[in-house]
């Protein structure tokens, strides 16, 4: 009887902890084994230069079509 006094308070931080500690780490992830902090952020930093680099070209490509 006691058990229903405190509400389910328990209950939901017990899940909680589970879903958050189902999750993996970056290092875990597939796309990121077998490589360091290091190479991850040299290798993430090189995909966001592409897309900004693809991100001005296209604008540049718009700017063209509206000129015509």
């Amino acid at each position: 009887m006691n058990e229903f006094l405190g509400g389910n308070q328990r209950e939901l931080a017990r899940a909680k902890n589970m879903k958050k500690s189902g999750k993996k780490a970056a290092a875990e992830q597939e796309s990121n084994k077998g490589l360091t902090l290091e190479q991850r952020k040299e290798r993430d930093a090189q995909r966001m230069r592409e897309k900004q680099l693809k991100k001005q070209q296209d604008a540049m490509e718009g700017k063209k079509q509206s000129e015509k």
